[in-house]
């Protein structure tokens, strides 16, 4: 290992790294099953050396006896061949990770040594490979996205874990907010809009709209019968005020007929009014509206008199209390609902939930609707591979780059140094049968001659 970077041992059965995986970026992270692969991969370089081994003991056995025994031969040449065959595979597959017996061969260890294009290499392979627009948008065409949430959203149980999801991940970061700051914002905010838009105007607009369909109409109707009931409900009131207000000498029959005149003509004025869509009362009072209306838009005195009255109201107390208060009630809200239990029958489902299941079950029953969600969702993801995957190539890129060379090695050799070993094992069982077909074309053309 460099100076300064974690120290490996990657030589033998097992390696193992001094620096625990995970806590220094110079280390490759770890996977859940690296013991087992690294007990597989010393049992199958057990198993290599062993058959290596085996042929150089077969060799040395078929040496020695073929004098006396001819028909050895072909065995020797087998065993001879596959020692040739199982060093020659031993050199290459070691040359990939390190270098054979530690010297410093020419073109060995080649991951350590060729990590950082390995690295640029492999980035550029997923960027054109994996994050291509062909490639990603294919994939999202057949995942009908639309569908799925559909179903997921029309299912009560799961729309109401959205639902509980965000609202602790909305009541999380509420938590993380200063209450006094939130409030501070909140007024400035409110307030600063509420006095930026004139209210005149507005108010005018509004009521513009009001009289353009004659609803004002319904409102007067409601305020007749309102009046209506009053003066029933009232009578005693009015022959009270009528008696406080009529002089001393006045005899109390007479204040008897004036009550009956007085609620008799409200009655049938009130009655008369709302019987007549054409009284003149009604014409009056559209003609007051409308005209109330217009000043509201057009006339700047107007207009400055409902200004003042809005600073007015702006600067009350009880309204930067309301201000205030706004974000204790929402974060209050939001704790009791994250809060609550998450079972299917302990709570009644919220309007959020019901919306969200309204929500699903519209989006099934509308096919043209699922497909332009699939097309939302996949231009979405389709910008985002097309804005990011030179990105996710230069990480790639990076982080192997940070990575020891010797434990890049060790890493890579624990995931793959299994199946390399078989090319050991295949090369020393085919180099043995070359040698044993070279050896019987030798005898045979001896034969001839």
């Amino acid at each position: 290992a460099r100076r300064g970077r974690p120290r490996a041992r990657v030589g033998g059965a097992r390696a193992a790294v001094t620096a625990p995986a995970g806590h220094d970026p110079r280390i490759p992270p770890a996977v859940p099953d690296e013991e087992e692969k690294q007990r597989a991969l010393a049992q199958m370089k057990r198993r290599a050396t062993g058959l290596l081994v085996l042929a150089a003991v077969v060799f040395a056995v078929a040496r020695v006896l073929e004098p006396r025994v001819p028909g050895l031969g072909y065995l020797r040449a087998f065993a001879e061949a596959a020692m040739v065959g199982g060093l020659a595979d031993w050199f290459a597959v070691t040359a990939l990770f390190r270098h054979p017996l530690g010297l410093p061969i020419p073109h060995t260890a080649i991951v350590p040594a060729r990590k950082d294009r390995i690295g640029r290499s492999l980035g550029r392979f997923v960027q054109q490979n994996f994050l291509s627009r062909e490639v990603v948008g294919a994939k999202l065409a057949g995942a009908r996205v639309g569908e799925r949430l559909a179903r997921f959203l029309a299912d009560p149980a799961r729309a109401r874990l959205v639902a509980r999801q965000v609202a602790a991940g909305l009541h999380g970061a509420a938590e993380v907010l200063r209450d006094e700051d939130v409030r501070a914002f909140g007024e400035r905010t409110l307030v600063a809009r509420a006095r930026r838009v004139q209210v005149g105007p507005l108010v005018g607009r509004a009521l513009g709209l009001l009289t353009a369909g004659g609803r004002h109409q319904e409102l007067l109707d409601e305020a007749l019968r309102l009046a209506a009931r009053a003066v029933a409900e009232h009578e005693t009131f009015i022959r009270a005020r009528i008696a406080a207000e009529a002089p001393w000498w006045v005899p109390g029959a007479v204040e008897d007929k004036i009550h009956e005149k007085v609620v008799a003509a409200l009655e049938h004025t009130l009655a008369e009014v709302s019987a007549d869509p054409e009284h003149p009362l009604r014409a009056r009072f559209d003609q007051a509206v409308t005209g109330f209306a217009e000043r509201l838009r057009t006339s700047p005195e107007t207009i400055a008199r409902a200004e003042a009255l809005k600073e007015e109201l702006l600067a009350h107390p009880a309204v930067r209390d309301y201000a205030g208060s706004l974000w204790t009630d929402v974060k209050a809200r939001l704790a009791r609902y994250a809060e609550a239990p998450t079972g299917e029958d302990d709570a009644t489902p919220t309007a959020v939930e019901r919306g969200l299941v309204r929500v699903g079950e519209a989006l099934l029953d509308d096919p043209a609707l699922q497909a332009k969600v699939d097309g939302w969702v996949r231009e979405a993801v389709l910008f985002a591979v097309e804005q990011y995957r030179d990105e996710a190539a230069q990480l790639i890129e990076t982080t192997v780059s940070a990575w020891d060379p010797a434990a890049t090695s060790q890493r890579i050799e624990t995931q793959i140094g299994r199946d390399l070993q078989f090319i050991r094992i295949n090369g020393t069982l085919v180099g043995g049968l070359v040698g044993v077909l070279l050896y019987a074309l030798g005898q045979l053309a001896d034969a001839v001659r």
